[in-house]
């Protein structure tokens, strides 16, 4: 009975592991159709950001009570899934609590972390499920944002569930391991006066009482079975949820843009038409450091073609913006701080970012089911985004300073705002008129700029 769990849990581990891998591979694709980006320079600033901003959840603490609840659950996600290390040994070579005898001074402090981060996981998973579905906390309602309906409502009802249920098998194994270790029963026996009881499980122990040896052993094996391969789908699960954060929030903080905030960059294809006709070397200035277009170095002559102005789709996006798209938690912080959806306009900056994902979601199924040279005659802007949303946008920047992990929506707006305006000569006619006034009079108002301070003129006749 034992080798054939042993190679039951081999073979689920290595299935989950190969399923996982063609995932990221294909996630990693996708984020490679964006265009190139430094984000390598300022590596000691970067790291810096990212401790402060993903690893201490800086941003996240705005609200104390809600920062603190969502720490619980980011700690004890990272240190409970510590004892996984031993749960897969134990299912590869068929032991029992490996580490126990070779750790036992601190083997039981260990666990009654795990299992008092786990009672707060468990807890705080409740009170977000009654934040979700009793209080109805705004930002989540689909009856106020029309992206959260259907899938991303029930994604997280699954995953608040999936969580309640893997920290109450949790506690139940450890509950129904110390009985049989109290009773001596069989391998579990051999530990009875190693481990003690635990710190959190011990109050679940009488639900055990009553069973008998066997169906104790029984509910033990399940409890341990559904803990593990919980574990396992979760991993798999969250490859196609939000929850994917939980892996990119690291390096998309460590990636985010480390330029001023109301700094947008200049376009490289209008630098490049620039130079191109003042007979210069085709450079671009990225982050503040200097590239050729073609890969050369500064000062090297490039090929004289014209890119696209702006943005119609995810392979005219930058690939920190596709990263960006995965990495999103759809909190709707950014939708809560933004005054145009506060106004009631259509624009919601988490929309944007949920668009982006399917869109590029639609072209992973494309290569699946076409090949990999699939195309198709859908594209972000139009199919996925409408101009009404991103003509409501006024750049204040009030999203990008409250995503919790650096996510810059505004990026992606711009970038599409600027291939209807370039390329399909689709602005407002009011905007129209304010180009025009820039372009003749250097400013958006309608008059000479020999006129413009006519003002303080008046101002000293009054006086």
């Amino acid at each position: 009975m034992e080798i054939f769990q042993q190679i039951l849990f081999v073979a689920a581990l290595a299935a989950v592991a190969w399923y996982i891998t063609q995932r990221v591979r294909l996630i990693s694709r996708a984020i490679n159709l964006g265009r190139p980006e430094n984000r390598f320079d300022h590596a000691d600033e970067r790291l810096k950001t990212m401790l402060l901003v993903a690893f201490g959840q800086k941003k996240m603490f705005t609200n104390l009570l809600v920062g603190v609840m969502h720490f619980v659950i980011y700690a004890g996600f990272v240190i409970i899934n510590l004892e996984i290390l031993e749960i897969i040994l134990d299912g590869v070579l068929g032991t029992h609590r490996l580490f126990a005898p070779y750790i036992t001074p601190i083997y039981p402090v260990l666990i009654d972390v795990f299992e008092v981060l786990a009672f707060g996981v468990l807890a705080v998973c409740v009170v977000f499920l009654c934040r979700r579905f009793v209080t109805k906390v705004a930002r989540f309602q689909p009856e106020r944002h029309r992206e959260m309906s259907r899938w991303p409502r029930t994604d997280a009802a699954v995953i608040l569930t999936a969580e309640i249920l893997l920290m109450i098998a949790f506690l139940t194994w450890n509950a129904s391991d110390s009985v049989l270790r109290d009773r001596g029963v069989g391998h579990y026996g051999e530990l009875k006066g190693i481990v003690p009881d635990f710190i959190i499980s011990q109050y679940l122990k009488p639900l055990f009482t009553n069973f008998s040896d066997t169906a104790l052993v029984a509910y033990e094996r399940i409890a341990w079975w559904f803990h593990i391969l919980g574990i396992l789908a979760f991993a798999i699960y969250v490859t196609y949820s939000k929850h994917l954060h939980i892996a990119l929030g690291f390096p998309n903080v460590y990636f985010s843009d480390l330029q001023p905030k109301g700094e947008m960059q200049n376009m490289p294809e209008i630098t490049k038409e620039v130079q191109l006709a003042l007979g210069l070397p085709v450079t671009t200035e990225v982050n503040g450091s200097q590239s050729n277009d073609n890969g050369q170095q500064p000062g090297v002559d490039s090929p004289a073609d014209i890119g696209r102005f702006g943005a119609k789709d995810v392979q005219d996006l930058k690939w920190i913006n596709l990263m960006n798209a995965y990495s999103c938690t759809e909190c709707g912080r950014c939708t809560s701080a933004c005054p145009a959806n506060i106004t009631g306009k259509k624009l919601s900056p988490r929309k944007i970012m949920m668009d982006t994902r399917d869109r590029l979601e639609e072209i992973q199924r494309g290569w699946k089911t076409n090949g990999d040279d699939y195309r198709d005659d859908k594209s972000l802007l139009n199919d996925y985004i409408t101009a009404e949303e991103l003509n409501a946008c006024t750049t204040c920047q009030a999203c990008v300073m409250a995503c919790p992990i650096n996510i810059n929506p505004l990026d992606i707006i711009l970038q599409l705002r600027r291939y209807r305006v370039m390329e399909e000569s689709e602005a407002p006619a009011s905007w129209n008129a304010m180009f025009s006034n820039i372009e003749n009079n250097m400013a958006p108002w309608k008059f000479s700029p020999s006129d413009r301070f006519n003002w303080a003129d008046q101002v000293n006749e009054v006086k």
